[in-house]
């Protein structure tokens, strides 16, 4: 009869399934990611995950597995070009940051606006995430808006905000000024694809309250929270030169409107709750939700500039829950439409 070989000793063993146990990933590894029978990813698949690969490799490293909604950062401004486009972006950049300068009651260019910057309501030229940021003008733009009922290109846009937030007139579509900021938005986008909104675009809007929102608890987190730098009297603070604002005022003739996106309880709120007191930010809110909601009711219960556009809301039925002017096609008054509770509203709209 045959002699068997002999087992190996214990130790030739280990090393024996070590390295087959090796292979095998080895072997894993080298398999293609996507399921068989599926094709390669196509250009246009490999550039819709561009902006997700950049912005994940700016991430921590100590994260194991980042979120998937993971925030979009805007690019560094180091990276601008030196050359004539790249002018004309950080000239954008500079109106964005610096509007009273150009276009204020003292303006360099034209004496046409409140004195407040855009700035003031989009942080850090609009390159913070979460706080009214630009990421998605450039990826969204051309689109169709209820508010105007139309297809609004991104001058239309910037010029909405300079009659409506502030208060201000409109510049010439074609001017150095409006082609400057036009450049400059479209740069601060560039690296979100084309009909993409990532996290962190514009404002992020709050869970409605089952109450109507509270005026009288609103001040006194304002009087706590806000009017050190504000202001008693929500006046703000003018720069040394008075040709601008080191902050904003939150009420008063050199405010935003009554037509202005964040006069809607809703916008306003959800601009508080990631952007203010100062320091906040979308990880290390100070504000709960409901101190949002009723800090935002006291400031927009004060008396803010009255202007008016007759191309607002066309379709009457498209008004949001929180839009505080009639007429509407709900039987719900004004002042719920204004402070909520917004849940009946929105449970009678469907």
């Amino acid at each position: 009869m045959q002699n068997l070989p002999s087992s190996p000793p214990p130790l030739r063993l280990i090393v024996f399934l070590s390295a087959l146990l090796s292979a095998a990933i080895a072997t894993l590894l080298l398999l293609p990611s996507d399921p068989p029978g599926q094709p390669a990813p196509t250009a246009k698949k490999r550039k819709d995950t561009a902006w997700q690969t950049t912005n994940l490799a700016r991430q921590p490293s100590n994260l194991a597995r980042p979120p998937s909604n993971l925030a979009w950062q805007a690019p560094d401004t180091a990276q601008i070009p030196i050359t004539k486009a790249g002018k004309l972006i950080r000239y954008g950049r500079d109106l964005i940051s610096n509007t009273s300068t150009y276009l204020g009651p003292k303006g360099k260019i034209a004496a046409i606006s409140n004195g407040m910057n855009c700035q003031n309501c989009h942080l850090d030229a609009g390159a913070r995430a979460y706080a009214n940021s630009f990421a998605a003008v450039a990826s969204t733009f051309p689109k169709y808006r209820d508010r105007s009922g139309r297809i609004e290109s991104i001058e239309f846009r910037i010029n909405e905000c300079l009659e409506r937030s502030l208060n201000g007139r409109k510049i010439d579509s074609t001017s150095p000024e409006m082609r400057a900021m036009v450049a400059y938005l479209k740069w601060i986008g560039k690296e979100v694809p084309k009909g993409q909104r990532p996290p962190g675009a514009g404002i992020e809007e709050l869970r409605f309250l089952t109450r109507g929102a509270d005026t009288g608890k609103g001040r006194a987190i304002y009087q706590a929270k806000c009017q050190s730098c504000h202001g008693i009297n929500g006046e703000g603070l003018p720069d040394t030169g008075r040709t601008a604002f080191t902050y904003p005022p939150l009420w008063g003739q050199q405010s935003y409107n009554v037509s202005a996106g964040l006069y809607r309880l809703s916008k306003l709120a959800g601009f508080i709750k990631y952007s203010m007191p100062f320091g906040t930010t979308h990880t290390i809110p100070q504000l709960t939700d409901e101190q949002c909601w009723d800090v935002a009711a006291f400031i927009n219960g004060q008396p803010h500039p009255k202007k008016f556009f007759a191309y607002d809301w066309p379709l009457k039925k498209s008004k949001p829950v929180d839009y505080p002017f009639g007429p509407y096609t709900d039987s719900f008054p004004e002042q719920q439409h204004k402070y909520g509770p917004f849940g009946p509203i929105v449970r009678a709209h469907h």
